[in-house]
């Protein structure tokens, strides 16, 4: 069986919603994610932080976990510090209600095609998430979740057909993004906490 890891990549959150401090909002948003990839089964899980975002690391991570410090938040500093697995996906911690099953469909085609690509819903640039086999295509271009598409690593592989393209999910990066939150979904519960004004 396939060594597989599910890094969340811990980046940076330029945004807030009124009245909630931005370090808050981060580390709530981060704690929903990592809490919902301990869920998962038959995959190992780690983070992925910058040296100056190791405290939010620390703030959220489970005893055990794995923390790999990068130089820069993008997919190809993550998938490069990783040593040991097979197949690999890196996912951007802004998705607090992310279904386990979306990271299940981003791993699946691995076993077929050596990159997956989640994008992210509602339009605009940006993706949920990148997988890749490992190591790493030579092709795959540095890649940053808020900036890059599904089309952009399409591009760079040697043919499209390299590339999968998963179910996508929303991410919360600005406050329209709130709308897309449902509240009958379980988890997200530090994310809740702060929306709703309740102690977390």
């Amino acid at each position: 069986m396939a060594r597989r890891v599910v890094v969340a990549l811990l980046g940076p959150v330029a945004w807030s919603p009124p009245g909630i401090d931005l370090k808050d909002w981060r580390t709530a948003l981060a704690e929903d994610l990592v809490d919902l990839l301990a869920t998962l089964a038959e995959v190992e899980t780690a983070v992925a932080v910058t040296p100056a975002d190791r405290w939010l690391a620390d703030a959220v991570v489970w005893p055990g976990t794995v923390v790999h410090q990068v130089a820069e938040p993008t997919i190809t500093a993550v998938l490069a510090a990783l040593d040991g697995y097979d197949q690999a996906a890196v996912v951007a911690a802004d998705a607090p209600d992310l279904p386990g099953l979306t990271l299940g469909k981003l791993l699946r085609p691995l076993t077929s095609r050596p990159v997956a690509v989640a994008p992210v819903e509602g339009g605009g640039p940006g993706l949920l998430g990148v997988a890749s086999r490992l190591p790493v295509p030579d092709w795959l271009p540095a890649v940053d979740l808020d900036s890059a598409g599904p089309a952009d690593l399409r591009r760079a592989a040697p043919a499209p057909a390299e590339v999968a393209v998963t179910p996508g999910w929303h991410r919360l990066r600005g406050p329209a993004d709130l709308a897309a939150l449902d509240p009958a979904v379980e988890g997200w519960e530090a994310t809740r906490a702060l929306l709703t004004g309740r102690p977390v």
